[in-house]
């Protein structure tokens, strides 16, 4: 049947080869050596179930499956709820100035990241949401403020 030289050569194989190219030499070994049984071929070769049974479904159909990469990052609070800049900026334009010397781009804000998310919490919209300090950090600064340490 298979030796452990076989199955050795046949797992080195597939370590070299990436995305639709392994899932088609995967589902083509699955198929001939173990009746296109991906849980076989997980017990025996240590291979991920899941992207041999993709790889079975490719070789069946003849479509080959393209990774969307863009969907794998964690997407930006401001891109997922396009109200919150406008919320944020609600709030803060009161204690908004500008550099006074005009060498900077940046706005300055005389309010902290904690007190944002005090006030957006507060308001009916976002009030099951819980913020945190960090990101709103992070957010107001993508947004081109520079805020105050307290």
């Amino acid at each position: 049947m298979l030796t452990e030289e076989f199955i050795f050569t046949l797992k080195e194989a597939s370590k070299r080869l990436k995305g639709a190219n392994k899932r088609g030499f995967v589902a083509q070994v699955t198929n001939k050596y173990l009746e296109g049984s991906s849980r076989k071929a997980e017990s025996k070769f240590g291979w991920n179930r899941n992207m041999v049974a993709l790889g079975l479904k490719e070789l069946e159909s003849g479509i080959v499956c393209l990774p969307d990469y863009s969907k794998r990052c964690n997407q930006k609070t401001e891109n997922i709820y396009p109200d919150l800049v406008k919320e944020i900026e609600e709030i803060i334009e009161n204690d908004v100035q500008t550099d006074p010397k005009f060498q900077t781009n940046k706005k300055y804000c005389k309010i902290t990241a904690k007190e944002v998310c005090e006030q957006l919490s507060q308001k009916e919209k976002y009030s099951s949401f819980t913020f945190k300090i960090r990101s709103m950090n992070n957010i107001l600064n993508r947004l081109g403020y520079s805020l105050k340490k307290r």
